[in-house]
């Protein structure tokens, strides 16, 4: 359908046609005794060349019409009149009216391409600014700047509605309506037309901004006219250039948010090394001397004897938390070398166990060994710290005389152990960010520590290219299972027994 504004045009295009036609007649009339007539009829077929080139087909069509009927009543005898005394005319007003449409159509269809090519050579224009714009735009306001900047000139306006990290349209709160057609476009991956979905008259488009890994939200496209394919195409091309720009920013900002925690981990890592080398020296004198204090005190009372174990005992806790941070320290510096060999998993799980022996006096501890379990290819002193790790932390978070029990066993390519307690269990939701540094389940608890066990026991597992998770046991309590890939181990020949 044509606006109002178009078929005033076209009404004033054939008022033209039809006025240049009376103007070379009248022009051409004093030159009939001059001119031959088919000099003349030249003349009317340049004033159809020259409407089909500037007004388009229909008022060429009409000019050519018109020039076969001015001719003939103006210049073809007898004048003034239809009539045609010599049949060869016929054949003169045939040609030129057939003349005269073909050089229209011609004439309008060159013209109408050439039109088209420079609105192509326009929109390409556009649309590189648009992309030269967005490939220097920091930030979300700076993208929607620029393509208000670009459909400034198409006659429409555009809103960009961008997904949160939940999938939800903050900027679509209140519009539950339009919220539901926009997560119908992303799931159909197409653009949705709403004047087919609404009675209002209004013809909105919404297209979904598909990246190449997913889509980061959706375009709102608000046309006053019939759009074309054409049209349609345009708009599917800023979609494009606009996603890939969302996209690119969304991948800046994780980066940058990548090489900040790195910097705070690796300042954190120096902060903690220095200050751990510092302590060590006089922290080891302290608890020499600590302990040495609760020797000479045995005869002593009691209130000074048991003053004398309790300054051992922190003195000890202190001395424990700082080999953990100079255990971190040492692992995240990734100057660790891994000294593997191939053993077996109840050596390290009974050699932990007795290290902690005081700390695991007052829980049995149960131990479940697979028969025939293969050998693992492990450094024994870091497995040895990680399972004196997840024990102490199942003695200090269960209630006195409850069990724990230690499992192993094969899960397809891995060696597993399972590290399991009869206490409260793990905080819900945070059983991930438990190894984490500087990570407890209660932020304030009595009981000591900062934190640092469980990411030992991950950065030490992750260097074995191993995992470890935690998770919180149907019956009630926390375990812990780390896995270690199988391999292939040695093939060990039995020992053959003398005679």
């Amino acid at each position: 359908m044509l606006g109002n504004s178009e078929t005033q045009q076209l009404k004033r295009n054939y008022l033209f046609a039809i006025l240049i036609c009376v103007v070379i007649t009248m022009l051409a009339t004093p030159l009939r005794q001059v001119l031959d007539l088919a000099n003349i009829v030249m003349l009317f077929l340049l004033v159809v060349f020259l409407v089909a080139l500037k007004l388009g087909r229909g008022p060429a069509i009409m000019s050519a019409i018109l020039a076969v009927a001015l001719f003939d009543v103006f210049f073809v005898p007898p004048r003034f009149s239809f009539t045609v005394n010599n049949a060869q005319y016929l054949i003169t007003f045939s040609v030129m009216l057939a003349v005269g449409l073909a050089t229209a159509h011609l004439t309008a269809k060159l013209s109408k391409h050439a039109a088209a090519a420079v609105d192509r050579e326009q929109n390409t224009r556009r649309l590189y600014e648009l992309a030269r714009d967005l490939a220097g735009a920091s930030s979300y306001d700076e993208i929607s700047k620029a393509l208000s900047l670009f459909v400034a000139w198409s006659g429409y306006t555009a809103k960009l509605h961008l997904l949160d990290a939940n999938g939800e349209f903050p900027s679509l709160s209140q519009d539950i309506a339009f919220t539901t057609i926009a997560h119908m476009a992303i799931k159909q991956g197409a653009l949705v037309n709403t004047s087919q979905l609404s009675d209002e008259g209004s013809l909105t488009l919404v297209l979904p901004l598909k990246s190449p890994h997913k889509v980061r939200g959706v375009l709102e496209a608000n046309l006053e006219k019939y759009v074309g394919d054409v049209d349609k195409e345009m708009l599917e091309a800023v979609v494009n250039l606009v996603a890939i720009a969302v996209e690119r920013l969304h991948y800046v900002a994780l980066t940058q948010q990548t090489q900040l925690d790195a910097t705070s981990e690796r300042l954190r890592s120096s902060v903690l090394s220095s200050l751990s080398h510092d302590l060590r020296t006089p922290l080891t004198g302290l608890v020499g001397m600590a302990d040495a204090l609760a020797l000479t005190t045995a005869q002593q009372s009691d209130s000074v004897h048991n003053a004398a174990i309790a300054i051992r005992d922190q003195a000890l806790a202190m001395s424990h938390l700082l080999s953990n941070l100079l255990e971190m320290a040492r692992l995240h510096s990734g100057k660790v070398a891994l000294r593997k060999d191939w053993r077996l998993f109840e050596d390290v799980i009974g050699s932990a166990i007795k290290l902690l022996k005081p700390t695991l006096a007052q829980h049995p501890v149960t131990v479940t060994l697979a028969p025939d379990f293969p050998l693992v290819e492990f450094d024994d002193v870091l497995l040895e710290r990680v399972l004196c790790n997840l024990l102490e932390n199942a003695a200090k978070y269960s209630p006195l005389e409850s069990p724990i029990e230690i499992r192993e066993y094969i899960s397809g390519e891995c060696a597993c152990i399972d590290v399991s307690d009869h206490g409260a269990g793990f905080p819900a939701g945070k059983t991930e960010s438990l190894f984490h540094m500087f990570e407890r389940g209660e932020s304030e608890s009595s009981t000591l520590g900062v934190g640092l066990g469980l990411a030992i026991c991950s950065a030490i597992i992750e260097a074995h290219c191993g995992t470890i998770k935690a998770v919180n046991q149907a019956q009630g309590g926390a375990c812990v299972t780390l896995c270690l890939p199988l391999g292939k181990p040695p093939i060990v020949n039995p020992e053959i027994e003398e005679a």
